[in-house]
């Protein structure tokens, strides 16, 4: 009559253990935004313990790799791709964490998994182009962008990838017509400034390479290859001062770069 309960000692303990793992998913997902990443690890942890929860292991696993755990944030993933399958987004997950693990034949398998399910990914089929490119594979890598691009004429990042590998197999006019591409439509980005700027050195235009190099550089004053990169084509050009210049630039910034200045300055 005064507000008593017939709940029993295990339904009690049930409720109990269900806010609990409430309140540890909540705190870590705060924690996770806050980039208390192994914070978040020991929330996550201890909320799998109380109750499996899928997305609450999907939390984990981006808790394991912010904090740099990539084999056990891979282990993760792996038991979300067992509990779902068909799922090609934990494949590409799996396959950008082995990507960071530098194991290119895993990522190699994971990504010939996802295209089983979804061959017209081109997300995936970059992924794979990757891959290849790990592997050392240059061919078969220029072949998966190529594909990527034929699925997606958008994709951006097979362009970069693309004609950087095709500027390193001597191939100027391939990797000069995605290098204008990706110059017409992304703005500031350094890889992309660093391959027109590549291209242009191949056509032997030091001129406009330096040019390109110096906005790379006023965008990112960090930017190590640039100065690299510019003060070759400077010593190229009989500026021996700005040559030297820039060579000091890259060993302030970082000092074991002096192994990449022999033959270039």
């Amino acid at each position: 009559m005064f507000g008593g309960s017939d709940e029993s000692p295990e339904e009690k303990k049930k409720r109990e253990a269900e806010r609990d793992f409430d309140v540890l998913r909540t705190d870590g997902v705060r924690a996770l935004r806050m980039g208390q990443a192994e914070y978040a690890v020991k929330c996550f942890e201890s909320a799998l313990a109380l109750k499996d929860d899928l997305e609450t292991r999907d939390y984990l696993s981006q808790a394991l790799i912010r904090a740099d755990r990539l084999g056990e944030a891979l282990e993760q993933l792996r038991m979300l791709h067992e509990a779902q399958p068909e799922n090609v987004h934990i494949l590409s997950l799996m396959a950008r964490v082995a990507f960071m693990m530098e194991d290119y034949g895993l990522m190699s398998e994971l990504c010939e998994k996802a295209m089983l399910l979804d061959k017209d990914n081109a997300e995936i089929v970059s992924l794979y182009g990757r891959a290849a490119l790990g592997q050392h594979d240059k061919v078969n890598a220029v072949a998966m962008f190529t594909k990527a691009i034929l699925l997606d004429e958008n994709l951006a990042d097979a362009y970069l990838k693309r004609g950087e590998v095709l500027l390193e197999m001597g191939d100027v006019e391939g990797a000069a017509e995605d290098a204008d591409w990706l110059m017409e439509r992304v703005e500031g980005v350094d890889d992309v400034l660093l391959l027109k700027a590549g291209v242009l050195q191949a056509q032997n235009n030091d001129v406009a390479a330096i040019d390109v190099l110096s906005k790379a550089i006023d965008g990112n004053p960090f930017l190590t290859d640039a100065y690299r990169q510019r003060g070759a084509a400077r010593l190229r050009l009989g500026d021996k001062d700005g040559a030297a210049e820039d060579a000091q630039k890259v060993l302030e910034l970082n000092p074991e770069e002096m192994s990449h200045l022999s033959g270039k300055f």
